[in-house]
């Protein structure tokens, strides 16, 4: 555990040092920052605030796993896929943001371009990734899916990727609650003696814990696409090189909330539409996080701030991997 621990503080220590630099740079080439969405009008003063910051800590997290696996000799072709679906989802993003940030193409990567690029990561983490002959991990019962496996692969990293893009709204909720999931697959790969997913996870958790301080509120940068594309697609993988798959239902329970949330509302609204003529809404507004700012849990209520959110849902998130593990190993 010794090993794990100073991988952890040397990402966090990298990324604490180079976060300020990353900012600074971004400032003083006068990019236009991250645009905030109009119904959200507490958002508002954050108009024009770094983001791409994820470009740091998946950087230091990376790296430091990358050389620390090789340094103890436990580089695996799983944790290789791991880090590998981190980096390529991370360029995924870094693309999205780039057009945004850069080019001034507000919607960045159309949806056809980002689906295209996400499923060709799925594919190389399916062609190279053990997958025990196609074995489904459904709580707990071997479910063997044959040719379907593959479906279900890039369903799971497509699915929980655009997950936690969707979770990234407010500062600090997906970088903590990252860490929570992180944390709790970090327990599973310790009593499954996987040391060298344990590596990998340690350098990100320290990485976004350094991350953290300079994302909460209020926030100096945002992680954006960059971060949050390559976290979702990080969390399904290493369920699966785990075979722990059906565990990202509830330790990812946050991420399904924020993603059926949108799904739903989107859903009632053309149904209402096209019964009753005008569109009705379930939510104040979508992803829930949104929803909850303008309302709370009701949406009737007084309106929440960006910490109470924060602490409801990492609390959340928390209390479901508790669960998980409780269910694994108690």
């Amino acid at each position: 555990m010794n090993t794990e621990f100073f991988v952890g503080l040397i990402s966090f220590v990298l990324t604490v040092l180079l976060m300020p630099i990353f900012i600074q740079t971004y400032n003083k080439a006068k990019i236009s920052g991250q645009q905030m969405h109009e119904d959200v009008k507490q958002h508002q003063a954050k108009a024009g605030t770094p983001t791409m910051g994820g470009i740091v800590f998946l950087l230091v997290g990376s790296l430091v796993a990358l050389l620390s696996l090789i340094w103890s000799g436990q580089w695996t072709a799983n944790a290789g896929m791991v880090l590998l679906i981190l980096v390529l989802y991370g360029l995924v993003g870094f693309l999205d943001d780039f057009l945004k940030v850069f080019r001034r193409i507000n919607e960045g990567l159309n949806p056809r371009q980002k689906l295209l690029l996400q499923l060709v990561g799925g594919l190389l983490f399916f062609l190279i990734a053990d997958s025990q002959g196609g074995t489904l991990n459904v709580f707990g019962y071997a479910l063997q899916l044959g040719a379907l496996y593959l479906p279900f692969v890039l369903f799971w990293l497509v699915g929980f990727s655009n997950a936690v893009n969707l979770t990234d709204g407010i500062d600090g909720l997906s970088s903590i609650s990252v860490v929570i999931s992180l944390s709790a697959y970090g327990v599973i790969a310790f009593m499954q003696e996987q040391w060298d997913i344990l590596l990998v996870i340690t350098s990100l958790i320290g990485g976004l814990v350094g991350f953290f301080l300079y994302n909460r509120k209020p926030a100096k940068v945002f992680m954006g696409d960059v971060g949050s594309l390559a976290l979702g697609g990080m969390l399904a993988a290493i369920s699966m090189v785990l075979h722990q798959e059906w565990t990202l239902l509830l330790i990812g329970l946050v991420y399904v909330l924020e993603t059926s949330s949108v799904m739903l509302q989107v859903a009632y609204f053309k149904y209402t539409r096209k019964k009753y003529g005008e569109g009705r809404r379930i939510f104040r507004m979508t992803p829930f996080h949104h929803h909850l700012e303008l309302g709370g849990l009701s949406g009737r209520g007084s309106a929440w701030s960006e910490w109470k959110v924060d602490f409801f849902l990492w609390g959340l998130g928390l209390t479901t991997s508790l669960i998980t593990l409780a269910i694994l190993y108690l």
